[in-house]
C-alpha cells in the first residue's frame, strides 16, 4: 500500500574547528537552507558577513564530493540541510589594570552542509518565522442589550492631595556651631 520512493543520495561536507562564533555562522547557514546550489552560491556571494566565506567553502566542498564520488551534477543539487554546531572554546587571558586579568573566549564551530538531488521531494522548505496574527476586535451587535455599568471594573479615584514628602518625616539635625564656640 505504500509507494516505494527511490533513495536520494545525500552528500555532505563538514568544516571543523572554524575559528568563528557559531551564532554568527548560523545566521548565514539559515539563508541557504532549502535553496538550489546556484541560488545558494549567489546568496553567499552577496552576503556581507565573514561567515559567508566559510559556508561557501563548505558548499563548494560538498558539490565537489557529489561530482567526484557520486557522479551527480552540481547545478541540479539542493541544500537539504545546513547547520552549525559549537566547537571547543579556546580560553585566553589578557592583563588588565591593578593586577587583574580579563578572560578572552575564542569560540570555534563545525559547519555542515548536506546536499540532495534536485527532485525536491524530501527537501524541507527554509524556515520562516511569522509573527502571530494580531487579535481582531469583535464587532458589536445592535441586538444585544447594553451592559450595566456595575460590571465594568472600577478605577480608583485620583487623589488631589499631594503626598507628604519624605523630608518632612526625617528629624532635623542640630545646626553646626561656629569654630569660636567649639574651641571654648
Amino acid at each position: 500500500m505504500s509507494a516505494v520512493q527511490p533513495e536520494q543520495r545525500e552528500v555532505r561536507a563538514v568544516a571543523k574547528w572554524v575559528r568563528m562564533s557559531p551564532r554568527k555562522a548560523r545566521l548565514v547557514a539559515d539563508h541557504i537552507r532549502g535553496r538550489s546550489v546556484p541560488e545558494a552560491r549567489t546568496v553567499l556571494a552577496f552576503t556581507q558577513r565573514a561567515a559567508a566565506r566559510e559556508v561557501e567553502k563548505v558548499l563548494r566542498s560538498a558539490v565537489a564530493n557529489a561530482e567526484a564520488n557520486h557522479g551527480l551534477q552540481g547545478d541540479k543539487l539542493v541544500v537539504s540541510a545546513a547547520y552549525v554546531d559549537e566547537g571547543p572554546v579556546m580560553k585566553r587571558w589578557r592583563a588588565r589594570a591593578r593586577g587583574r586579568v580579563a578572560r578572552i573566549h575564542k569560540p570555534t564551530c563545525h559547519i555542515t552542509v548536506t546536499l540532495v538531488s534536485g527532485d525536491g521531494a524530501a527537501i524541507p522548505p527554509p524556515r520562516v518565522v511569522e509573527p502571530p496574527p494580531a487579535p481582531t476586535p469583535e464587532p458589536e451587535q445592535a441586538d444585544e442589550t447594553p451592559k450595566p455599568e456595575a460590571s465594568k471594573p472600577k478605577q480608583p479615584a485620583k487623589k488631589t492631595e499631594p503626598k507628604p514628602k519624605a523630608e518632612a518625616d526625617k528629624p532635623k539635625r542640630a545646626p553646626r556651631r561656629k569654630k569660636e564656640e567649639a574651641d571654648s
